[in-house]
Order: structure tokens, then sequence, then C-alpha cells
């Protein structure tokens, strides 16, 4: 059985259950995916499939490898293709479809993805420090203040919290739970948030806990 799929983030908006309460939830276009490869214990080392995100894309922005890589599995070219784990001895073939009934409500997944570029960010809003007073002449708001001791090691230790990229990582959110699976329109609904912008892509995996 495989353990899960690829998708893409659409956005957030809210659900209305039947006592009145509001749930926010995460829409996910999940699939439909295609098997473009088998991996097995007697020759990877490993069970799995690698899952290939169904959608267009121009001919010409795949390379030759690739498109040998496809060919060989007799399927449309696909931006978007990582490998999922499977378990059991009946696993999916090339060519294979994956669709978004593999999930029911109310189970818990964990969803893979890259978190939102911020570019170049101090390190208040990096890593959460507080900061300074911004009263009475402090002239201490924003600032690092010390990163090591002068002596000893008279250098700065490796791994120093400070201003630095922030964002564009890869960052993974466990246990979220399925609010509503639309098996006709390839919906998958997610209790709260999950990371990156709308349009980008995710891996959702079953939690198994």
């Amino acid at each position: 059985m495989i353990n899960g799929l690829l998708g893409k983030k659409l956005g957030m908006t809210q659900l209305l259950q039947d006592d009145g309460t509001v749930v926010p939830v995460t829409v996910i276009q999940a699939g439909p995916c295609v098997v473009v490869q088998k991996k097995t214990k007697q020759k990877d080392g490993y069970d799995a499939v690698q899952l290939g995100f169904v959608e267009f894309i121009k001919p010409k922005r795949v390379g030759q490898p690739m498109t040998g890589h496809f060919k060989k599995a007799n399927v449309a070219p696909a931006r978007f293709v990582r490998e999922i784990a499977v378990e059991g001895e009946e696993s999916a073939n090339p060519g294979d479809k994956v669709m978004v009934d593999i999930f029911t409500a109310n189970e818990r997944v964990h969803v893979v993805g890259t978190s939102k570029g911020r570019g170049f960010a101090g390190f208040v809003k990096r890593h959460h420090f507080r900061g300074g007073r911004a009263s009475h002449g402090s002239m201490f708001h924003r600032a690092p203040g010390s990163i090591g001791a002068s002596a000893y090691p008279s250098r700065v230790i490796k791994g120093m919290r400070m201003a630095g990229h922030l964002g564009n990582a890869r960052v993974t959110v466990q246990n979220l739970e399925v609010a509503r699976v639309d098996q006709e329109n390839n919906l998958l609904f997610l209790r709260g948030a999950v990371p990156g912008p709308a349009g980008g892509y995710l891996v959702v995996e079953k939690s198994g806990r």
C-alpha cells in the first residue's frame, strides 16, 4: 500500500461543522499522481515508488535524461517527482495512478513542503530574540549583543544564532487531521496550516500513529 501522494497547495478556507464551530483548513490539490518507478528491496535495498504529480508541462522544460526516464515508464513528463514509501507486498507498478481516495476523514498525515522565503532577516525576526528596551536612551534596541568571548575561544562558535537567510527550507508539519476528502475534484482538506505559499508543491504522507 502506498503511504502518501503529491499535491499542490491551493490556499486556506473554513469549514462549518454541524455543531456550528468553524474549522480553519488548508485546501490541497492531492493528485492525481502516476507511478514513474518502482523500488524493490531485492534490487534497490528498500521498498518505495516514485510518484509524479500529473499536470501539464512543456516538453522543452524536461531534460533528455528525465525524458528517457518517463518514456521508460510510458508516462507523461511531470514537473514534481518524489519517492513515497510503501507497505506490504502489494504495490503499484509504473503507469498506475494514485488518487486522493487513499486518505479518509479524521486520519492523521504528515505534510512536507518548502517554507516561504523571507530573504535576509535580522535575529529578532529570524530567531525570535527579545531585543533591548525601547526607551530611556538604552541605545540597544535590535542589536545582536555579544556573540562570543574574547580570551577563549577567541572566535565565534559554529551554530551561533545570528542574522541571515530566513525561510525557503524544507519543513515538515506532523499529525495534521484530514477534515474532508473530495474524491471527485481530488481535493484534500487538512485542519490547520501547511508550509509554503499558494501554488507550492507538497508531499502528504500517512502518519502511522
